[in-house]
This record gives structure tokens, C-alpha cells and sequence, in this order.
């Protein structure tokens, strides 16, 4: 078969019509680099928020495999619509479905993982010189049920089928033209990467920033691909994602505020590993989780807080629950624990602007910290201090 590139674009690459546009004259000005393209597709802007909010105002905690249901119809929509304005402008294109795709996946609905990628669809639709848009972000199971991989589940929906058709790379397009060392919108000074490892990336997506899904960066590593990230409104930048390159030197900063800490006292002593075991099974992630005799505490994201207080509510009606607001700010680079002097410029800095620490936990390629609350103008000092 011919060269193959993988293209994924972004809800707000798709938000409306005049984006589309602007995508498809993307899709074939790179017809020049690959005879067959495989693109796929987001939910155009904030669809998903829309239909996670109209769900919640039916049901607190909605089923999951109806959510997924409903939450996958929104990248049904774009790939439809694009593939409608190829064809009109003269380029065979087809839109499939993840499960017409052939992307099977485990049964957990709303975190589905990818178990295999039956191709045959896609190679026969190539084969026929169509342009073939794929819907991101979900899957079906082998009982047939629609699954979701989680939200930002579209770069890894790219990343796996580039692996799955040995496509010589994958373009994640979206309206930064590539990968910072902070997040741009909130530290002015934050600078533009011109290649980052895998390691270095996986911490990155794991801190919580919106730069690559962390299930695309652990595929990307396993099958080695060819990731690269870029802006679908510029032909400047953009930010290689690949093995090889890790140095001692902090890459980025990352600032998550979307985090509730859960404390339960119970009026007895409780197996922690009970609770931790039922919030697994629940599907939670959790981070930070700690016991001393009577209380436990844990770190969850917001959007999970009113399923989690639901489980602990339920299955232990006489604890004691409390709950608040933290931020976890990471600042990621290989090999950084062996510096002494970072950790040391990062506590001074907090400590200089009165920052609370209640936690601190380190990786080889990653210092994180847990803290009550933390401006942007802190951000700013520590990326001074630590990258410019």
C-alpha cells in the first residue's frame, strides 16, 4: 500500500463550517505528502460539554454506557460533515464510525481502552483512493456496545490506527502550533518545543495538562510512532513527540486546578485497601491516597467528585465526609530528580510567595506538588527560575 499519514483535528479545529474549510484545504494540501490519508475527528467545539450538561439535567449520575451512547454521536456529526465538503470539493472521501473502523475495545464505557484494530475497512476504502475520516474517541466492544476512551480519547483513536496501518506518521492538529513549556494562556514567557520524549510527554499528559491524551503518548511509545503536534491554522511550529532526546533540564510546567481532595473519617478503623479497591472498581482514578487509622484522603478530579461522594455515601453511610479544592503543579523533565538544586528553586519560590505545601511527590522525570492554591504570576516566577 502507498504511504499512509494519520491526521487528527481538534474540537476547536471543527468548531463550524468556516473551520471545516480551513480543514479540508489542510487535508488536501498534504495530499502532496502521502497518496492515503486517514484522518480523524473530534466533536466540533464544545459539543461534548453540551451533552454531558443536557445528560446531567436528566440524571446526577448518568448511565455510562447510555453516556457513551450519546456522547459519541457528536464526532458521527463532524466526520459526516467533512467528508460531505471533500467530495463536494472534488476529493473522494468516506466518514466511519469507530466501530465501522474496526476499533474494538474493552467493555469499561466512558475510559474504554483499545484492544485491537481490525483495519480491513480502512485499506479498502484507501485502496479505492477515498480519503477516510474516522471518528475519534470511541470504539465498540465485542458484545457490540459503543464505548468512549475518555475525554481528549481522539488523539489516541490517531495514534493507535497509525499504528495499526504502519502509517509513516501522525499529524495532532489543533489550535496551538505545538507543545509549550507552560500552558501559553497563562504564562506569557512559555515557550514552543521543537521535540520532547515520550517520557518526558507522558508526565506532561499525566499532570493533567490538554496537550496529548496519556493513552496516545503510552501507545506512541510502545509502537514507536511518529507523532507530531501542530496548528491547523498555521504551517509554522510544531512540536515532535519520539524517543531519544530526554536531558536534564525541566521541559514544562504544568498547573492542574481541576482536582478535589475527598477526606472520609470513619468512626472506626476501615481497611484502606477495601475502599481503595471500590473506588478502582468504580473506575475512579485516584491520586495521593492516604490512610492513618481513623481517616483516609484522596485526590480525584472535579468531574468525578459527585460520582465518588455517591459510592462513599452509599457504602459507608456513618463517615464523615469533606471535601476541597487543591492544585497539583508539576514541573516535568527527565532526569530532574537528580538535581538537587530544582526542587530546592521550586520550594524557595513557593515558600518567598506564601504557598501553602501539603504534598510533595517526585519520579525520575517529574517534581509534583500539592498545594491549597497558586496564581499565575507564581507560575510566571517559577518559569523564570527554572526555563528562562
Amino acid at each position: 500500500m502507498d504511504t499512509i499519514i494519520v491526521l487528527k483535528f481538534g474540537g476547536s479545529s471543527v468548531a463550524d463550517n468556516i473551520k471545516l474549510n480551513v480543514v479540508a484545504e489542510k487535508i488536501i494540501s498534504l495530499k502532496k505528502e502521502a497518496k492515503s490519508i486517514v484522518v480523524v475527528v473530534s466533536a466540533q467545539g464544545k459539543t461534548t460539554d453540551g451533552l454531558i450538561k443536557e445528560a446531567q439535567e436528566l440524571s446526577a449520575i448518568p448511565n455510562e454506557r447510555e453516556m457513551d451512547m450519546l456522547l459519541s454521536t457528536g464526532e458521527q456529526i463532524t466526520s459526516a460533515k467533512l467528508s460531505i465538503l471533500l467530495n463536494r470539493m472534488g476529493h473522494k472521501a468516506i466518514s466511519l464510525t469507530g466501530w465501522q473502523a474496526g476499533i474494538i475495545t474493552n467493555n469499561i464505557h466512558q475510559s474504554a481502552k483499545i484492544e485491537k484494530i481490525q483495519t480491513q475497512r480502512i485499506e479498502k476504502e484507501l485502496k479505492e483512493g477515498k480519503i477516510v475520516v474516522v471518528t475519534g474517541f470511541q470504539g465498540i466492544t465485542e458484545d457490540g456496545d459503543i464505548t468512549t476512551l475518555g475525554r481528549g480519547g481522539s488523539d489516541t483513536s490517531a495514534v493507535a490506527l497509525q499504528a495499526a496501518l504502519n502509517a509513516e506518521k501522525c499529524y495532532i492538529f489543533s489550535d496551538v502550533d505545538g507543545i509549550y513549556s507552560a500552558d501559553p494562556n497563562m504564562i506569557t514567557m512559555a515557550k514552543r518545543l521543537n521535540e520532547i520524549s515520550f517520557d518526558e510527554m507522558q508526565e506532561i499528559a499525566d499532570a493533567g495538562a490538554k496537550v496529548l491524551h496519556n493513552r496516545c503518548v503510552q501507545i506512541g511509545k510502545k509502537f514507536d510512532c511518529n507523532i507530531i503536534a501542530k496548528s491547523t491554522f498555521s504551517n509554522e511550529g510544531g512540536t515532535r513527540v519520539c524517543r531519544g532526546i530526554e536531558t536534564s533540564e525541566v521541559k514544562s510546567i504544568v498547573r492542574n486546578d481541576k482536582l478535589i481532595q475527598i477526606n472520609l473519617e470513619f468512626q472506626n478503623k476501615v481497611e484502606e485497601v477495601e475502599i481503595y479497591q471500590e473506588l478502582l472498581a468504580a473506575n475512579i482514578i485516584v491520586e495521593s491516597f492516604n490512610a492513618n487509622e481513623n481517616f483516609i484522603k484522596f485526590i480525584i478530579k472535579k468531574a468525578e467528585e459527585t460520582k465518588v461522594l455517591e459510592l462513599i455515601e452509599r457504602k459507608y453511610p456513618n463517615c464523615k465526609i469533606d471535601r476541597k479544592v487543591v492544585i497539583k503543579l508539576s514541573v516535568v523533565g527527565y532526569g530532574i530528580i537528580q538535581d538537587n538544586t530544582i526542587l530546592n528553586k521550586i520550594i524557595r519560590v513557593l515558600k518567598d510567595n506564601k504557598i501553602e505545601i501539603e504534598n510533595i511527590n517526585l519520579t525520575q522525570s517529574k517534581i509534583e506538588i500539592i498545594a491549597k492554591e497558586l496564581e499565575n504570576k507564581v507560575l510566571e516566577i517559577l518559569h523564570k527560575e527554572l526555563i528562562n
